[in-house]
């Protein structure tokens, strides 16, 4: 493979990565607002740029290159990867649920020893 070939293939997958996280990144945004009728300009903007990720995407000489990677054992060390991405992202969701309620107990702690100090006027 020249070395031309292989700037554009890299480039390629590039843009498309590029576009892929401003798609999703628009996306997100959409949901998180919750405003459809102020963000479905967000919400279409995303769908377009994930859509032309996957047109770029879809060209004989990218599918090449993708079943040349696929032939690796890369699919194994992903799901690995991923597996360990949702264990992290359920125990921060199970840190940050339970911390927030011991958090607020100590607030409130801290509150109630104040007012213990204060003289007590009627």
């Amino acid at each position: 493979m020249s070395i031309g070939a292989t700037v554009s293939i890299l480039a390629n997958f590039l843009v498309m990565g590029g576009l892929v996280w401003c798609g999703f990144a628009l996306f997100a945004g959409y949901h998180a607002r919750g405003r459809w009728a102020k963000n479905i300009t967000g919400l279409l903007a995303g769908l377009g740029l994930l859509v032309l990720a996957l047109g770029l995407l879809l060209t004989p000489r990218n599918i090449e290159i993708l079943d040349l990677i696929a032939s690796t054992g890369v699919a194994n060390a992903l799901l690995v990867i991923s597996t360990a991405l949702l264990l992290a992202a359920m125990a921060a969701f199970g840190i940050i649920t339970y911390s927030k309620p011991l958090r607020l107990w100590h607030e409130r702690k801290i509150m109630r020893d104040q007012h213990r100090e204060l003289p007590n006027i009627q």
